[in-house]
């Protein structure tokens, strides 16, 4: 494979998230009100009868604030928009907290506490606290965190119950999704919870969080990642008793560098240690069972069974970036480096839209696009379709690209 260096590396992810991906979330996401359309296919095509997601509001909410920061105030006032939004119509005034999800006319119509979703509530208030320095925004951020802690919280075997009801009382159905397993507590809502505290905890350096954060990686460390440390285990009954052997490639390797960072926010040496540890294991083994031959990584497997899902899931190929760099900079191997530059080409050669712009939501494992009449969920907007992940992926990679780059300036072109 031909390398090219950091600078040229740098140079053609900073112009795909300010040429593309940015670009088209502030073209095609704000609705024709005050919000933001429900559903784009991948023509274009706008369906505001499905019901919008207060993830994707919450999701955008951090793009648009981190984007604010880093590049400019031209993408502030879509953070403005997602927080008006999020807080005149996904927040429960009695109850507090974000529903689930509202009507086309607005109206609450899964008013649940998916703690999945308070969690990206707080992700994107922190963050917009940071941009703006809004009190409302980082005291409501402090609020849900508090409402996870008193309901969610289970005090005797650790970790949090997956979802209750509006009032925040138990639910007998705590799936995330119709593809999930009703189980009481899932890798998925940890990892979240995880990444929400650590944002939350740089804008409000609390003592009672940090506590709370530093037991949430330990609990990954040593009941959520497998005993062999190759992945995560994914779904669970309460006292930790693994009840799935799928495995999740993109998970696997989101994680590993999502734990590193809370464990650098922690600032605990020994804690550190055993996150970077934990994060190559896991890089290294997405890297041998992964991997695609053919370019990009591939969706899930199962333990012990040669079964693979080969569809190429957008968000995945963002995570595995990230990831497999990370694990080059923690090790210094260049098969790590190898990995995200060819995870890289695969994005720009084949997940990228190049008609419509933003990424392909999913490839078929012959490498076909998926359209939405394949697959429902192939929407360039959706309930699961935000500019998080691949905004995110590119947020992350200039930052450290600019690190392995003396003299580099990341906002030089901004």
């Amino acid at each position: 494979m031909t390398q090219i260096t950091d600078r040229v590396w740098l140079d053609g992810i900073r112009a795909e998230l300010l040429g593309n991906i940015l670009p088209f979330w502030m073209r095609h996401a704000p609705d024709q009100a005050e919000g933001f359309n429900s559903v784009v296919d991948e023509y274009l095509n706008v369906d505001n009868a499905t019901p919008r997601a207060s993830v994707v509001i919450s999701r955008i909410l951090w793009t648009f604030s981190v984007a604010a920061r880093r590049f400019g105030p031209d993408y502030r006032p879509m953070a403005e928009r997602a927080y008006k939004y999020l807080m005149d119509k996904f927040w429960d005034r009695k109850y507090g907290g974000l529903y689930w999800m509202v009507d086309s006319d607005e109206t609450p119509v899964s008013t649940r506490k998916q703690i999945y979703g308070q969690a990206f509530g707080i992700y994107g208030l922190a963050e917009y606290h940071q941009l703006t320095g809004d009190k409302e925004s980082l005291s409501t951020a402090r609020q849900m965190h508090a409402l996870i802690e008193q309901h969610s919280a289970d005090q005797r075997y650790r970790g949090y119950i997956e979802a209750l009801g509006q009032d925040w009382t138990p639910l007998r159905d705590m799936r995330l999704s119709e593809k999930d397993i009703n189980c009481p507590k899932t890798m998925n809502t940890h990892l979240h919870v995880m990444e929400a505290y650590t944002n939350l905890l740089r804008a409000d350096p609390d003592e009672a969080l940090k506590v709370e954060l530093s037991k949430l990686v330990d609990l990954t460390l040593d009941r959520i990642l497998a005993p062999d440390g190759s992945h995560l285990c994914l779904f669970f009954d309460e006292e930790w008793t693994s009840q799935s052997d799928t495995i999740s490639f993109g998970h696997d390797i989101e994680a590993s560098w999502l734990i590193v960072e809370a464990a650098e926010v922690l600032g605990s040496p020994q804690q550190l240690e055993r996150a970077r540890n934990a994060a190559i294991r896991l890089a290294d083994s997405v890297l041998r069972n992964g991997l695609d031959p053919n370019g990009g990584v591939n969706y899930e497997a199962r333990s012990n069974r040669p079964m693979i899902d080969g569809t190429k899931h957008w968000w995945v190929q963002a995570e595995a970036l990230v990831g497999f760099f990370n694990a080059y900079q923690l090790t210094g191997d260049d098969k790590f480096r190898h990995a995200a530059l060819q995870i890289w080409r695969f994005i720009q050669e084949r997940i990228v839209n190049r008609d419509h712009g933003e990424w392909h939501a999913k490839l078929a494992p012959d490498g076909h696009v998926l359209t939405m009449n394949e697959d429902p969920e192939a929407y360039l907007i959706g309930p699961w379709k935000c500019p998080y992940h691949n905004a995110r992926a590119c947020f992350e990679m200039l930052a450290r690209l600019t690190a392995n780059s003396a003299g580099v300036d990341e906002t030089a072109s901004t």
